[in-house]
């Protein structure tokens, strides 16, 4: 869900154009701009995009509570160490499982997500893993999709 929510605070800042390609009677198309978080092709193309990027995390274990968790390693586009990252190419197959689970709950909770969006819910990972899903024991977990 940090991956959805980063995309979508980028796209708080943009508009796009929404609305029928139709003309209406008096020679007018409806269009109107809406923030581009808020629009549907975008966020569809979102969540469709967005277990793609599992990659980026790898999987660590806290040394005094020993609890498991993904984090991310790999810097954002935009980051200025970004260009020298690329360089390199890493795989491998150790994020499959978190890719495999990323698509499980974009699937099973694609309306949740959409609703908790459409709301503008900040920490929408604590939001849809405690209020929406229930998939975590509590909502100090973190669900990094």
């Amino acid at each position: 869900m940090d991956e959805v929510e980063y995309d979508i605070t980028k796209a708080r800042q943009k508009k796009t154009k929404v609305g029928s390609f139709r003309i209406n009677p008096d020679g007018m198309q409806e269009r109107r701009k809406i923030p581009l978080a808020q629009s549907e092709a975008f966020l569809t193309d979102l969540l469709d995009k967005v277990c793609e990027r599992m990659n980026n995390y790898k999987l660590e274990e806290d040394p005094v509570t020993k609890e498991r968790t993904f984090r991310r390693f790999a810097p954002r586009k935009g980051d200025k160490i970004y260009k020298e990252f690329k360089k390199f190419y890493f795989y491998s197959d150790a994020y499959r499982p978190l890719k495999f689970a990323c698509e499980i709950i974009i699937e099973e909770y694609e309306d949740e997500i959409f609703s908790l969006i459409a709301q503008e819910a900040h920490y929408l990972a604590d939001k849809l893993c405690s209020e929406k899903s229930g998939l975590c024991e509590t909502s100090t977990h973190h669900t990094e999709l």
